[in-house]
């Protein structure tokens, strides 16, 4: 079972999302969060369920949907995965990334 650590940009990306959406539902935003956190824990059994981010050279950067929302990751070495960040789908992430 792999290890999952949230960076602190990640962190970042959920509460700017959490705040976007808990200006008209606050309980909604709630939600989204902890359905965004949910999906995430299946890398933990199949670290490899999202498609490869094809815009780098490095291979082991991957990208799990749900919903509107692009979760990026990367698998370490080691096993273990870094979530990068949570992005809209509306949003450029090359520019981030």
């Amino acid at each position: 079972m792999a290890k999952i650590n949230w960076t602190a940009e990640a962190e970042h990306w959920l509460y700017d999302i959490y705040l976007y959406i808990s200006k008209d539902n606050p309980q909604a935003a709630a939600s989204t969060i902890q359905s965004i956190f949910e999906k995430a824990q299946i890398l933990q059994n199949f670290p490899e369920a999202g498609y490869r981010y094809s815009h780098q050279l490095r291979k082991d950067i991957r990208i799990l949907l749900f919903g509107h929302y692009r979760i990026t990751y990367l698998i370490k070495d080691n096993g273990e995965i870094d979530i990068l960040g949570v992005f809209h789908g509306a949003l450029d992430i090359e520019r981030y990334l």
